[in-house]
């Protein structure tokens, strides 16, 4: 058996970050495009495009910034959160295989 769980950040009660957004986030980071980064995740454009913004605009603060001859590229905010996501989900991680550990794979588990 394996523990599995999904992470995300809330404000006032409306979800921010999630893997998917996460995930997006690194990909722009890595090619320097959203059009690009959407395309290698396999999301439409639009959808991708869409999801940012209220990000963004759910934050308070601009995440991503348009540069000439470099695309599109994080902000420090922006790179903070990316930080602060991927923390948690180490922290996370080492929680499920400690309790995949303990639970399933001990002597005292299943």
């Amino acid at each position: 058996m394996k523990v599995r769980f999904k992470v995300w950040l809330e404000k006032d009660e409306l979800s921010l970050l999630s893997m998917g957004k996460y995930y997006l986030l690194k990909e722009i980071e890595k090619t320097g495009s959203i059009k690009k980064a959407a395309e290698n995740l396999g999301l439409p454009y639009k959808k991708a495009h869409l999801q940012l913004k209220l990000l963004e605009e759910r934050l308070g603060y601009k995440i991503l910034k348009r540069e000439r001859g470099k695309g599109t590229v994080l902000t420090e905010e922006g790179k903070k959160l990316l930080e602060l996501y991927g923390e948690i989900l180490k922290k996370f991680q080492r929680l499920a295989e400690e309790l995949e550990e303990k639970f399933f794979h001990s002597s005292q588990g299943f």
